[in-house]
């Protein structure tokens, strides 16, 4: 092929693309949508390059070529670079920011698995046989079995050898609760409030239960490390739930299809950080709430220690940043 040919063929992909790129240059955020053409744009430039350098065409070509081969380089390993800054900005500031932008629907998540945690935490402290209303008699007998003083590792009947395979497992059944609690909000929130009752209800009936029966210097000691992630984590994935379901129920002047949207883009910014700290909590859970080579001493002070760094993060952290434009659409 000619280079006259081959300059007709292409050319209009040419100044399509230079264009865009001078329109980048002026305005990032207008002219970020294109970004997502880019690497096929690049990948057949490149092709294109390595052809004019083959066939010799003449140098203010190949030039021209290699010129915008650089530019689209340069704007592919940016945009990473920015996304990479936009996740670390949403971690440190975006995520406690949307948590308090929604703080309503938080403290009301808070109280709706609170409340019941705490009446039947003391009530099945008080009455032996409250528990075996939300659990069978085996089930009770294997929660004792995990939390008992004896054991090896706490927290589970399995061995110390296992904690990469029971990372996976604490994922994917912690990241389960908290997506059912954050999905059922769809059912105008009734989905939400349920699971943040029977959580509530069960976690409470456990813990109540367990102290009755003396297995406090194991337990206690298991639960405060992880539980600051965790149990948070629901509570939020509740709070996310009952957006939605807000959103429904009192959509405004918009329709309801509308406000769903908007509530699901709001909702998903306390999500993305939601399922962050859940694998946290797997992770701690797996490899340090079950050791029994660790002090309950030391298992406690840690544990308060990470209960104070999640309420003053969720509570202070972002408070003087500025949300930039980048980030005002969530981490993605």
């Amino acid at each position: 092929m000619k280079q006259r040919d081959f300059e007709q063929r292409h050319q209009e992909q040419w100044l399509q693309l230079e264009n865009w790129l001078a329109g980048y240059e002026k305005n990032s955020v207008q002219h970020g949508a294109a970004l997502q053409d880019l690497p096929a744009s690049y990948r057949r430039l490149c092709q294109q390059l390595a052809v004019a350098k083959e066939r010799h065409y003449t140098s203010n070509l190949v030039t021209r070529l290699n010129q915008l081969v650089m530019q689209c380089h340069q704007r592919i390993y940016q945009q990473k670079s920015i996304s990479r800054n936009r996740w670390l900005e949403f971690l440190f500031a975006g995520f406690p920011r949307a948590l308090r932008e929604q703080a309503r629907f938080v403290w009301l998540a808070c109280g709706l698995f609170l409340a019941p945690a705490l009446v039947m935490g003391l009530g099945s402290y008080w009455n032996d046989a409250l528990i075996y209303a939300v659990m069978s008699p085996e089930q009770v007998m294997q929660i004792e079995s995990m939390y008992d003083p004896a054991n090896r590792v706490l927290g589970r009947e399995r061995g110390s050898d296992s904690d990469l395979l029971m990372f996976g497992f604490y994922i994917k059944n912690n990241i389960g609760i908290a997506f059912r609690t954050f999905a059922s909000g769809i059912l105008f929130g009734l989905g939400s409030i349920f699971f943040l009752v029977f959580n509530g209800i069960y976690l409470g009936a456990v813990f109540g239960h367990i102290t009755r029966v003396g297995f406090v210097t194991t337990f206690y000691p298991f639960v405060i490390g992880h539980g600051a992630f965790e149990l948070t984590a629901i509570v939020f994935a509740g709070a996310a739930g009952l957006l939605l379901g807000h959103s429904l129920v009192n959509p405004g002047n918009r329709s309801r299809r509308q406000a769903l949207r908007e509530a699901g883009r709001e909702a998903m910014k306390i999500m993305y950080g939601t399922f962050l700290m859940l694998v946290i909590a797997a992770f701690l859970e797996a490899f340090w709430s079950s050791s029994t080579q660790v002090s309950i001493a030391v298992k406690l002070a840690v544990g308060a220690f990470f209960w104070l760094i999640v309420i003053s993060y969720c509570l202070l952290a972002g408070r003087n940043q500025t949300p930039s434009a980048t980030a005002a659409g969530g981490p993605l």
